[in-house]
This record gives structure tokens, C-alpha cells and sequence, in this order.
């Protein structure tokens, strides 16, 4: 069999995710705290990266051997700069000659945004020493208790399966099984943790969390225990007729003895066990300035960075050979795209910011009800970006408004139809159901029919089964099962 060879020529066209666009990206999807984290390591892994001092903003406009290139970029307003596409096909032969000659006035420099006083921003102080986690807290109790050795074994065992609620992570009978324990033994031990505090540690169900903790009350309320022995889906379903009907006590006692269970933690653990605490550094601050509502990225933190003078004076020598010359490049490179990447990410927060302030100017002015439907592709066709990258941009990134901190995703929400043909923001349908439900009365409480029907007076357009899965998103059972009976 012959094999036959042969040439072809094909022309295609490929998308090459070059270094600069794949930095420039996962910059973009980097919170504030994350991307201040990158900046130090690579200032620590890249010699030629440092951090820009007072005497590098000194104003050079009147220095006879400023370049014309320097004065446009000294000039320009962060808005006004014009980028370099990320994506290339060519190959990378940049001129770092030119460049070294070029930038003496720090054009590259991150941080091209106008620095704000702290003291204009909100004092976070986040510094939170560590605190004992459940087991410690409930281990530290037991020692004062005279255990022996088996009855610590099975302690240390229990303790190690309770979550951060404070339940037993696996059922009774299982956690038996593994321990290969008495059973009498393992509920003595059971029983011992369960009154340590927080009282309720180590129950196996919401029943034996909240009986732990009717039966130390000093003034104990056999109702109430009896309530939560096989009562407790009543409650939730309101029907206290068929608590006073079964127990035989008046409507009165059982709504003290309800009011007095509401009082009790069902998550007893949540008390000591310490969460993991997200802090939030906002990107973005807005602040109303004479009724207008002024864009200020977050830069605290964010080291200024530039070009060392030293390697730049290395290379214009060409001290060391060509091994230490490639070595600088390469720094160089490094160091210049990630300057490229902060101020590209920075500058692209700016914008989608600032567009979000413009569509949602009723929510700044007035609170959330008047937030208004937004979409990513909007506000990416208004600003001349890919959809993803707006995405990027709003996700894990925080803005300070005058109502608060919101997420930028927040301010992205579907809309539903209205009469007057303006959609309304689902987050705005939302908060019109909840004020409405809260409003009824609790023995006729409105059905999702009644509830579409008020909205629709209000020019609202709405069908009863939106109502519903929104009704439902909000965690408010049915009117059947909110009607007190």
C-alpha cells in the first residue's frame, strides 16, 4: 500500500489568549483584598516592580524635554485613554529600548484614578482575634466533669460529629455502630453534652435541641414541653385550635408557652462556633456630591506601581551580558503587563460603576423599591465591552452606597411587565409581596390571586404564578398555611 504525501496551504483565523489578555482577566474577576494579595507577591517575585513615591508625581508639564506621548497621558482623563487591544496575532516585539526612553514620567504606572483621603471612607476595622470552635468550648467544659477513660473515648467521638448548628452530623444508631459502645454508656455521655452550654449541643433533631433547653428553665412549663414533644409542625402550620383542642389548655396559656419557645436557639452550636466571617472591602464608593452621585474606585491598599530605575538604567547600559539582559526583559514584561492589567481593571470597575449609577438613579435617590431592571448586556453595549466581562467585573465585587453595601450583581435583575408598558425589577416585586403579606390580616391572609390582582391596581402586570415562586424565594408559606386557625 503506497502512502502518498502532500502539501496543502490553508488560511485561518484563531483567537490567541495571549499572557496579557489571560493576566488582564483574572485580575478582573479578583476581589479588592485578593488583587492586593497578587500585587505584594509579585512585587516580592519581580525586583523590577516598586512602589511610587510623593517625588514621582511631581508635575514635570513645564520640563522642556517632556515627550508629547508623556503630556497626552499625563493629561488624560482616565476615561479618555485609549486602550491597546489584548488579543494579538502578531508576535510580541515590543520595543523595550524605546520604551525605557519613553517612560521616564511613569505612563505605566498603576493607579490612574485620583486618590481619595481615608478619611473620606468608611473606618473598617477588621481585625477579630480567634475564637475557640464548638469542640474546643464543649471539650474544655468536660474536663471539669470526671470522666473515665471509655466515657472520654465516646465524648471525644460525639463531639467530633457535631456540626457547627450544634446537631449530631450522623444519625444515633450509625454513630453506635462506629463507636462499638454500650449504648446505655453513649447516651449517658450523650445526655452529659447535651446540658454543657450552650444547652441543645449534640441532639440528634430539632425536638431533643429545644426539649434540652425547656428542661433547665427554672420555672419548667410541662405545656411546653409537651408542645414540643408533638406540636411542633402545628406551630408552623399555625393551627393552634388543635393545640388547645389536643393538650386542653386555653388559647391564652398556649400562646405564652409559644412565646416563651420562640425563645429558645433551634442552632445552639451557631452560638459559639465561629463562622466564616467574609469581610467585604468595597471596590467602589459612591458618594452624593451637591444631589450628584460621584464614581471613586477603592484604591486603599492598592500600591502605585512602577518601572525600577535602577533595571532600566541596566538595560541602557547592557551591564552583565546577554543571561542578565533576557533576565531583565523578561522581568520587565512581566511588570509591565500587570500594570497594564490593574489599570485595566480598575478602570473597567469605573465604568460599569458609573453606568450603574446612571440606569439606577430612583434607587440611590429613593431606596430599593424604585430599583429598575438592568441587564449585563446593556450596560456591556453601552461601555463598548464583552458581556463577560461585565460579569467578571460585578461578581465577588462590592459597592458603598449611601443605603449600604451592595454587591454589583445586586443592581442586575430581570423585570416583569407592567401596564403602563415600563417593566418593574424583580427585587422590587419581591419587596411589593412581602409589605403587601405583612399588611393582611392573620385570619384571612391573602391568597397569590389577591395578592397579583392588588399588584395590578398598582399597574403591576403580574401572574398569580410568579407571585407564587416569588413568594416562595422569600421563605413565606401559602395563605392556607399562614391563616391562623
Amino acid at each position: 500500500m503506497a502512502i502518498k504525501l502532500s502539501q496543502n496551504l490553508k488560511q485561518t483565523q484563531t483567537l490567541l489568549m495571549t499572557p496579557q489578555l489571560q493576566q488582564a482577566i483574572k485580575m478582573l474577576t479578583l476581589t479588592h483584598m485578593e488583587m492586593a494579595n497578587v500585587i505584594a507577591h509579585e512585587m516580592t517575585e519581580n525586583p523590577l516592580l516598586e512602589e511610587r513615591g510623593a517625588e514621582d508625581f511631581v508635575n514635570k508639564a513645564e520640563d522642556p524635554n517632556i515627550t508629547s506621548l508623556e503630556r497626552e497621558v499625563r493629561e488624560a482623563d482616565p476615561d479618555n485613554l485609549i486602550e491597546k487591544p489584548l488579543m494579538t496575532n502578531q508576535n510580541d516585539n515590543f520595543d523595550w529600548q524605546n520604551y525605557l526612553n519613553a517612560d521616564e514620567s511613569g505612563k505605566l504606572a498603576s493607579g490612574s484614578f485620583e486618590r481619595k483621603s481615608i478619611n473620606d471612607f468608611p473606618n473598617y476595622e477588621n481585625m477579630v482575634s480567634k475564637g475557640k470552635t464548638l469542640a474546643e468550648h464543649l471539650e474544655w467544659q468536660l474536663r471539669m466533669d470526671h470522666l473515665n477513660e471509655e466515657e472520654w473515648r465516646i465524648a471525644n467521638f460525639i463531639i467530633g460529629n457535631i456540626n457547627d448548628d450544634g446537631y449530631l452530623a450522623m444519625p444515633f444508631d450509625e454513630l453506635l455502630e462506629e463507636l462499638e459502645a454500650d449504648e446505655g454508656d453513649a447516651l449517658h455521655v450523650l445526655d452529659k453534652i447535651q446540658n454543657l452550654d450552650p444547652i441543645g449541643c449534640g441532639a440528634r433533631n430539632l425536638t431533643d435541641c429545644l426539649l434540652a433547653q425547656a428542661t433547665i428553665l427554672e420555672d419548667r412549663s410541662p405545656l411546653m414541653e409537651k408542645i414540643i414533644k408533638n406540636h411542633l409542625e402545628d406551630i408552623k402550620l399555625k393551627d393552634f385550635s388543635k393545640i388547645v383542642k389536643e393538650t386542653g389548655n386555653s388559647l391564652e396559656e398556649v400562646n405564652n408557652a409559644i412565646e416563651g419557645l420562640n425563645q429558645f436557639n433551634p442552632k445552639p452550636g451557631r452560638l459559639i462556633s465561629p463562622a466564616d466571617i467574609q469581610y467585604v472591602v468595597p471596590d467602589v464608593y459612591i458618594v452624593e456630591v451637591s444631589g450628584e452621585f460621584v464614581v471613586a474606585v477603592n484604591e486603599e491598599g492598592v500600591p502605585r506601581l512602577k518601572i525600577s530605575n535602577m533595571y532600566k538604567d541596566l538595560l541602557k547600559q547592557e551591564v552583565g551580558g546577554a543571561e542578565v539582559k533576557d533576565y531583565v526583559q523578561d522581568k520587565l514584561r512581566s511588570a509591565v503587563w500587570l500594570i497594564k492589567s490593574i489599570e485595566k481593571r480598575q478602570k473597567t470597575i469605573y465604568r460599569v460603576a458609573e453606568a450603574i449609577v446612571k440606569h439606577q438613579q430612583g434607587f440611590f435617590k429613593k431606596g430599593v423599591e424604585y430599583l429598575r431592571p438592568l441587564t449585563l448586556k446593556k450596560i456591556a453595549d453601552e461601555i463598548g465591552v464583552h458581556e463577560s466581562t461585565v460579569s467578571r467585573v460585578t461578581t465577588n465585587k462590592y459597592m458603598h452606597t449611601p443605603l449600604g453595601v451592595f454587591e454589583l450583581k445586586y443592581f442586575f435583575m430581570s423585570g416583569v411587565g407592567g401596564t403602563s408598558g415600563e417593566e418593574v425589577s424583580s427585587e422590587v416585586l419581591k419587596v411589593k409581596i412581602k409589605n403587601l403579606i405583612e399588611l393582611e390580616s392573620p385570619n384571612r391572609p391573602l391568597s397569590d390571586q389577591k395578592v397579583a390582582d392588588l399588584l395590578g391596581r398598582e399597574g403591576i402586570k403580574v401572574a398569580r404564578r410568579t407571585i407564587a415562586k416569588y413568594r416562595e424565594s422569600l421563605g413565606i408559606l401559602s395563605s392556607s398555611k399562614r391563616k391562623i386557625k
